[in-house]
Order: C-alpha cells, then structure tokens, then sequence
C-alpha cells in the first residue's frame, strides 16, 4: 500500500519519543512552539527518503520546523474504508500536508486520495520533490489543483509551509 503517510518505521524510540514531545508541547501552547503540523503524504517505496526529511526537521539548526502528524503505524487492515478513517484523522490534526514526490508517486492511488482530502479539509498542500527538477510525471491531483512544487531544500520548503499554513 502507497501513501498512508507511513508513519516512524525507520525512526528509532529517541527519535520517535523527540517528535511526540514537540507535538505534545505544540498541542498545548500552538503559539509558543513556531511549529506547524504537517502531515506527509508519500508512496510507501519512498519511506528512506520521508525518514531523512524527518531526520533533518529535527535538527536544531534546521529552517523547517513541524510536527509530522503522518501515520506512525501502517494500518493491519486491507478494508479501504478503515484506513481512510484513520488517515482522515491524521490530516484533520494537520494544517498543511506536503507530498513528497518521486518517479514513483503517480502510481499511488493513496497520494491522490490524501492529497483530495488535505483540500477538501481546507488544508495547505505542498510537493516536495529531490533533485534538480521534479519527476516528470506527477499524481494527478498536484496537477488537477495546481498544487505549488519545490525543492527539497530545507528553505524553500519552510518558506512554502509558513505560506500555506497562514493562507489557510
């Protein structure tokens, strides 16, 4: 299964337990913390590349400060519908979802449904894609919505989430 956010697999109980306390901290005084929820939306074959993106919002000295309110468990269930509770859940905590793109992310029928539901919620969306340019061929809601692509580039993706999470 494709996208579902993919939660921490890959992260280690430090890492996981880190991410939980600055969300927990950002729950109870939003406006202290700087920090956005975000929920990420990928294909399940690009989880290396989704753990290094969460491994560099976690450095202190990084522009990108968010709480990935992305699935930390893949759902034991083959019925559509539960997982899409689940899923609907995670993004309804988010402010702004951001896709992370790939050669593989076109095929992901869950990347399309999140990205649907992110707007039918009224929540930013973002793609974020690696390299020099994104891949060619993109989900087709990004196209359909016109969905903003960026870099991945710790500034410029900090950039687009400030904008997207106050254009709410």
């Amino acid at each position: 299964m494709g996208g579902g956010g993919g939660g921490g697999r890959g992260l280690t109980s430090d890492e996981l337990r880190y991410l939980e306390q600055r969300a927990k901290k950002s729950m109870k005084d939003p406006g202290s913390t700087g920090i956005c929820n975000v929920f990420i939306s990928f294909a399940s074959e690009d989880l290396n590349d989704v753990n290094m993106l969460r491994g560099q919002a976690k450095n202190q000295n990084s522009d990108i400060e968010f709480n990935d309110w992305s699935l930390k468990k893949p759902f034991d269930s083959k019925e559509a519908e539960y997982i899409k509770r689940g899923i609907r859940e995670r993004i309804r905590q988010c402010s702004v979802t951001v896709v992370y793109i790939s050669d593989k992310t076109a095929d992901s029928k869950w990347v399309n449904w999140e990205i649907q539901e992110s707007i039918a919620m009224g929540k930013g969306v973002i793609a974020m894609h690696k390299g020099e340019r994104p891949p060619s061929r993109l989900p087709k809601a990004i196209r359909d919505n016109k969905i903003p692509v960026v870099p991945w580039n710790q500034k410029e993706l900090a950039k687009a989430i400030k904008i997207q999470s106050e254009g709410r």
